[in-house]
């Protein structure tokens, strides 16, 4: 094997893909599916189910798109991200808001950053992995909070925030994997890729 296809729309994901050398192709949603109704939380769901629930209904779409577009056959690569403080799930912001609501919780505590990866393959097989990070953030003030926000940092990332962005000044320490909280842990996917049987 020597290409899959990627059905995710971030480019951290195709950026990480890169670093490890793995060739790629993007498989994304039509205008005719809603793929942001995957990720609505169902009651009582715990963030390790969530995550791992809303990669497989994402990768199962996107095996469906597959074939319904008719594409040569290959392996299909999905994850999700999600970050939980206190038991609840902190998706992506809905506006400006929520953002900085969630960035206020999230300042002077500790909390942990879920990556579930799933790689579907042309036999009919699938193999999942899920990655879990611990990143504490230092006391963060209101006007630097407010600043990141003003300038759309949050928006359509998992807990408001990235790694890769200035919000790497206020992160004290994490336990894990970089690449996971950045939303795609490279450990994790080179195993269910060399599983699948790829050489890396």
């Amino acid at each position: 094997m020597s290409v899959l296809y990627l059905a995710s729309q971030s480019p951290r994901r195709r950026q990480l893909l890169d670093q490890i050398g793995v060739a790629h192709e993007l498989l994304l949603p039509g205008a005719d599916e809603d793929a942001e109704a995957l990720e609505a939380v169902l009651a009582g769901e715990t963030p390790d189910d969530y995550v791992q629930r809303v990669t497989a209904a994402k990768l199962e779409a996107a095996m469906v798109r597959l074939t319904r577009r008719q594409l040569p056959p290959a392996p299909v690569l999905c994850a999700d991200t999600t970050v939980t403080l206190d038991g609840d799930i902190l998706g992506k912001p809905d506006d400006a808001h929520h953002a900085l609501a969630m960035l206020r919780r999230l300042s002077g505590r500790e909390h942990r950053v879920l990556t579930a990866v799933a790689l579907g393959l042309p036999d009919g097989r699938s193999l999942a992995a899920l990655s879990i990070s611990t990143v504490r953030f230092d006391p963060v003030s209101e006007i630097r909070l407010q600043a990141y926000v003003a300038a759309g940092e949050p928006m359509g990332k998992a807990g408001a925030y990235a790694i890769q962005s200035q919000a790497a000044a206020w992160i004290s320490h994490i336990s894990g994997s970089y690449s996971g909280i950045m939303g795609l842990p490279l450990f994790e996917t080179a195993g269910l890729l060399k599983a699948a049987g790829w050489v890396l």
